[in-house]
């Protein structure tokens, strides 16, 4: 973000330029930064265990705030694993970071305002999309019609996001409604992206398939240091039990922005803010007094920056036919190669626990450690079930949270890595007390 490699920033908009004086604030403080490392582990004495340039680090720590950001809902349907297919949020990062942008005929499709944003940037870098394929159900706009009062006052979000698509009707680029049953074409990579919409079937060809719909907290590190995650219905999604601070039922471990719960950019901002107000006190460093008076002015903030959030998320709500595939060919653990049609059967021979389905199936055992299947599989087992993913339950993510070179691991005594971290558990996570 400091080192942006497109010489005009103007594509990416004011939000990026933001961010870019956010850290560079950051730099002129006396804190340090630790650029480019993965923390795979935060013990239950708050030790993070982390690599950097390929070396393994440890770091003691009074209180850890965990803000890991946001991270795409999977996106199952025919054929999304095939070469040519990317997600808008890994295309809108190569453009940030590398000032690569896709070529002329490049098709998004899905729901959610990324979705919009990427076209308008890309529009404003010269590229032409050959297409916007948009999901969003008719129903949806009845739904969110409630919450629009409340995201029209807000700080500009509605006003925003009209402008985008006033930009992208202006441009001509061909804007398909409602469109249903998506399905990726092709043998060896993507040809084509056939769905419905109008009551036609239609096929686009396309050299590159951009899939979206909606984000989800990045949750896999704050489940594997242990705090409580609950599913929250609206966002379809699991979340961090958190308190007025951001505090959790891990002592001294807070969670804040996106990683606690889709309030966009700004708001996790302000997030952020709040907790670190909590952490000073804590230390020492400020009192109760002047914390409580410097989070009025952060709470009215937030307050204002998530006036919108009721409308957004029942507007784009993804449809269940794109979280809940219905082709059992379809891949939902792309890692492992398990299909929807195996975790269906999986469900009706008895397994009612992700954690099981892991163990039979291989479901979530792969690279990706659950993060582009657990939210499908969790949703497969619940319908097939008639119940709630709340009575399914999380996937038990253990350390390392990420994947880490056994060197790294290795680099530590043998009594660095608790026996909980090492040692399967079926016990669930501690209760809340956030």
């Amino acid at each position: 973000m400091e080192q942006p490699s497109l010489a005009d920033l103007a594509p990416l908009g004011p939000d990026y330029r933001r961010g870019i004086e956010l850290a560079l604030a950051f730099r002129r403080s006396s804190a340090e930064l630790a650029g480019g490392a993965v923390v795979w582990q935060i013990r239950p004495d708050r030790t993070i265990n982390l690599t950097r340039a390929g070396d393994g680090m440890e770091v003691g720590a009074d209180h850890v705030l965990i803000a890991t950001g946001a991270m795409e809902r999977p996106f199952p349907i025919p054929g999304w694993t095939l070469p040519g297919v990317m997600t808008a949020g890994a295309a809108q990062t190569l453009m940030k970071s590398a000032g690569l942008v896709a070529e002329d005929g490049v098709v998004l499709a899905g729901c959610g305002p990324l979705l919009f944003q990427l076209a308008s940037q890309y529009l404003q870098a010269g590229v032409r999309p050959g297409a916007i394929v948009e999901t969003t159900p008719r129903g949806n706009y009845w739904r969110a019609a409630s919450g629009l009062p409340m995201a029209w006052a807000s700080e500009g979000y509605l006003k925003k996001g009209l402008a985008l698509l006033r930009a992208i009707k202006a441009s001509g680029v061909p804007f398909h409604r409602r469109a249903q049953n998506l399905r990726v074409l092709g043998e060896t990579r993507a040809d084509a992206l056939e769905f419905e919409s109008g009551g036609k079937t239609r096929w686009i060809e396309t050299p590159l398939l951009l899939l979206h719909q909606g984000v989800v907290p990045n949750a896999n590190l704050a489940m594997a240091t242990g705090i409580t995650h609950n599913w929250d219905p609206v966002q379809l999604c699991w979340r961090p039990e958190t308190g007025h601070w951001g505090g959790t039922n891990r002592e001294g471990i807070a969670v804040a922005g996106d990683g606690a719960g889709i309030g966009g950019a700004v708001a996790a901002e302000h997030g952020g803010r709040l907790a670190a107000l909590e952490i000073a006190r804590r230390l020492g460093r400020i009192t109760a007094e002047e914390r409580d008076e410097r989070a009025t002015v952060e709470r009215a903030a937030l307050r204002r920056h998530l006036r919108a959030r009721p409308f957004l998320d029942s507007l784009y709500r993804p449809p269940d036919a794109l979280r809940r595939p219905a082709d059992d060919t379809t891949l939902a653990c792309r890692c492992e190669e398990v299909t929807a049609g195996e975790i269906r059967r999986q469900a009706e021979l008895g397994l009612t626990d992700l954690n099981a389905l892991k163990s039979q199936s291989r479901c979530g055992m792969g690279p990706c450690q659950g993060r582009l299947c657990a939210l499908t599989a969790v949703e497969l087992l619940a319908e097939t079930h008639r119940v709630d993913p709340a009575d399914i339950g999380p996937l038990r993510i253990r350390p390392p949270a990420r994947p880490v070179d056994l060197t790294a691991i290795m680099a530590f005594d043998d009594g660095t890595i608790p026996p909980e971290a090492a040692l399967p558990k079926e016990t669930a996570a501690p209760g809340a007390k956030a």
